[in-house]
């Protein structure tokens, strides 16, 4: 992929959203289906978005991935959380990789020919996602075995590759330490439960994984065995914030638009145009205020997190937080000011409100973000208990 600076990043971000994503965004949710047309367009265009130019990517990172976030969730969110653990699963690659995962995983994944995802969740964990119990061991000198399961996978069955967690359980390991692997899609062994049946986000095809004893080559393990501490806090939690955090701004602001797009062509009684009660212009002004100091709050995060700077966690924990909050509130007001139109079956705000409440759920849920933001702040330990 050629270098093109943000502007024209998010220029074709939306160019994509408006032609495929927005047009599809009913029917992926109606029938429960991964968006494959629209995540197509997106891995082919925007795939190696984050992958270093070295690797032949765009070399963009944490403003990118918020801001190409917001248009597609504005569109689609299902297809944005598609394409945003895309991001971070080829950014979790790109942070040490070596020439083999350079030549084999990142030069395609820029190319736009290979699509990745994350596989950290598992049964039982909880929000505690890096904390696996997914086992890997020597199965001979350069191949690896894992045995374990997973959990909402999402793009789980139709990417080509999937980034895992897994206990560190090499010879001489001290115990207690965890280890991030890659395992291509068509690896033989990998079995697939059913699609997930989710309240909202229907599209993002997220399914638990068996790993019976599944055997990989060596030269998939990312970094060095006891690294996955260091991932997930330096690469998975970043990318991972920003990417959901920019979904859901999309959605808050899809809301706020449908309502404004709403109220300009709505006449009440006498023929008075719904856009002229000072009530109406409160509420859409509330809104309209909520949506962009958060957003400002995403962006600001991205840019202190890109740049290493000392309140870059708890800008990030709060930018999930406070859009989790943002996107339900403004589906919410945005519902009142539509009224029974909005609340139809057909409508998209109903979509958008299942979608919005999925924000608090996905982990690191807000309460957690909460915590962390004030143990950052006050210099305590973040993983205490």
């Amino acid at each position: 992929m050629v270098r093109i600076g943000l502007g024209a990043v998010v220029a074709l971000a939306r160019e994509v959203s408006e032609e495929i994503l927005a047009p599809q965004a009913a029917a992926v949710d109606a029938e429960r289906r991964w968006p494959d047309k629209g995540m197509a367009a997106l891995r082919s265009r925007l795939g190696g978005l984050v992958v270093p130019e070295h690797s032949g990517g765009m070399g963009h990172g944490l403003p990118a991935v918020a801001q190409v976030g917001e248009v597609t969730g504005q569109a689609c969110a299902s297809t944005s959380i598609c394409f945003g653990m895309h991001l971070v699963g080829s950014a979790v690659i790109a942070a040490k990789a070596g020439a083999k995962q350079r030549e084999h995983y990142l030069e395609p994944i820029a190319a736009g020919e290979h699509l990745t995802t994350l596989a950290l969740s598992e049964p039982g964990t909880g929000g505690e996602f890096w904390l696996p119990q997914t086992r890997m061991e020597r199965a001979e000198p350069d191949r690896l075995r894992l045995t374990g399961t997973k959990s909402f996978v999402t793009n789980g069955g139709h990417a080509d590759s999937y980034v895992l967690s897994t206990v560190a359980a090499g010879p001489g390991t001290p115990p207690g330490q965890f280890s991030c692997t890659v395992v291509d899609g068509d690896t033989p062994g990998l079995e697939w439960g059913p699609a997930w049946q989710g309240f909202g986000m229907r599209g993002n095809a997220s399914r638990g994984l068996e790993l019976p004893g599944v055997e990989i080559p060596d030269w998939c393990l990312l970094g060095e065995e006891g690294d996955e501490i260091w991932y997930v806090f330096n690469v998975v939690a970043p990318y991972f914030l920003t990417a959901m955090a920019g979904t859901y701004l999309g959605v808050a602001t899809a809301a706020l638009e449908e309502a404004r797009t709403h109220l300009l062509a709505r006449r009440a009684r006498g023929g008075r145009a719904m856009a002229g009660q000072p009530v109406v212009q409160h509420r859409l002004g509330t809104m309209w205020a909520r949506v962009e100091r958060t957003r400002r709050l995403i962006y600001h995060a991205a840019a202190e997190a890109e740049a290493g700077g000392p309140m870059a966690l708890a800008a990030l924990a709060s930018a999930k937080a406070e859009v989790a909050d943002a996107a339900v509130e403004t589906v919410n007001d945005a519902l009142t000011l539509v009224g029974g139109v909005g609340y139809g079956e057909n409508s998209p705000l109903q979509r958008m409100l299942r979608d919005a409440r999925a924000a608090h759920v996905m982990a690191p849920v807000t309460d957690l973000l909460r915590v962390w933001t004030g143990r950052a702040l006050l210099d305590e330990p973040l993983l205490e208990d």
